[in-house]
C-alpha cells in the first residue's frame, strides 16, 4: 500500500552568518517584520498561502540558499523594492512569463516569477 504524505504547510529557509542584517533585509524584501522568533537563531515570517519563510543563523552554511517566490505583477515588485532601496536584478521574460533576482548579504538568492499572462 502507497502512504501519501499530507503536508498543511512549507517553509522556504535560508541560512544567514547575521540574523540581525538579515532580517531587516528580509524585511524590506518581504514588506513587513517577520511574525515570529521561536528561537534565538531564527525568524520566520507566515502566512504566504501554505508557506512561510524562515531565515536561521548559521554562519557556515550561508549564503548557499535560493528560494522562489511567485508573484503576479513584477513591475509592482521591483517599485516596491526601490522604494526600499534595493535593487532587483534585470527582469528576464519569455514564454515562462518573467523572472528576475536579488541577492542577500551572504550571496542566498530569491527569485521573483511572474507566471505568463
Amino acid at each position: 500500500m502507497t502512504h501519501r504524505l499530507e503536508v498543511q504547510g512549507l517553509y522556504a529557509a535560508m541560512n544567514v552568518s547575521d540574523l540581525k542584517s538579515s532580517e531587516s533585509f528580509y524585511t524590506k524584501v518581504l514588506g513587513r517584520p517577520p511574525d515570529d522568533r521561536p528561537l534565538v537563531t531564527l525568524v520566520q515570517w507566515r502566512g504566504y498561502g501554505a508557506a512561510g519563510i524562515q531565515l536561521f543563523e548559521d554562519a557556515g552554511k550561508a549564503g548557499q540558499g535560493r528560494m522562489t517566490l511567485v508573484v503576479p505583477d513584477m513591475a509592482e515588485v521591483d517599485r516596491m523594492l526601490r522604494e526600499q532601496g534595493l535593487r532587483l536584478g534585470e527582469i528576464q521574460s519569455g514564454d515562462f512569463g518573467k523572472v528576475a533576482h536579488i541577492g542577500d548579504f551572504d550571496g542566498n538568492v530569491v527569485t521573483f516569477a511572474e507566471p505568463p499572462g
